[in-house]
């Protein structure tokens, strides 16, 4: 019975419940690692999401997916990461080892390339609190250091809402939404990956 009402949901809460427990433990595994502790701290937490940003740039680009989604080619990230790297000096050879460990990871299928993208569109609410700490406790802002956690000019509310609008008007057959599902597990499960990586806990 739960199966069928996920499947009847529109689009965007059907895949925030498929992943809410996955997204949580995610956010818990960040926050874990102190990424706001010291700038040492920032640096790696700040390779994980170029690692994010570099697998899903070339999805802002597929032309079936800005069909679906009209502002899609608006709502890419990279640019702002990497000029947060250029801010804190992160070394080329650093950079571009992010780069080849994104180059796989990106999905194949459309529909499952949906599910990454809310994925990452949504981590821009959750944005909000990592801005302040970033400007509170290491002194980084919109323009220096956190130009990738800064909210939409229309606000991140808003700009949330637009894209979860787009979402649920999609055409996507039951298949289709299935793959969908497993893009957005897939792409909390590459972020996992990447923080147990880059942010290690200390025993």
């Amino acid at each position: 019975m739960e199966q069928t009402q996920t499947a009847q949901a529109p689009l965007s809460e059907a895949l925030k419940s498929h992943t809410s427990s996955t997204h949580e433990r995610l956010d818990r595994r960040i926050m874990a690692f102190e990424p706001f502790g010291a700038i040492e701290r920032y640096l790696p937490f700040l390779r994980m999401q170029l690692r994010l940003n570099y697998a899903t740039a070339s999805l802002y680009q597929r032309e079936q997916l800005k069909q679906w989604l009209p502002d899609l080619a608006q709502r890419g990230r990279l640019e702002p990461i990497l000029q947060d790297c250029a801010d804190l000096s992160l070394p080329d050879e650093q950079i571009e080892s992010d780069r080849q460990q994104a180059a796989d990871s990106h999905p194949i299928s459309d529909a499952e390339a949906i599910g990454w993208l809310y994925a990452h569109q949504g981590s821009s609410l959750g944005a909000a609190i990592l801005l302040r700490h970033a400007k509170k406790d290491l002194g980084l802002s919109e323009e220096k250091g956190a130009r990738h956690l800064a909210g939409h000019a229309d606000g991140r509310g808003r700009h949330w809402l637009n894209f979860k609008q787009q979402l649920d008007a999609l055409p996507l057959s039951d298949k289709q939404r299935g793959e969908a599902m497993k893009g957005a597990e897939n792409a909390f499960a590459f972020v996992f990956a990447n923080a147990e990586t880059l942010m290690p806990l200390e025993l």
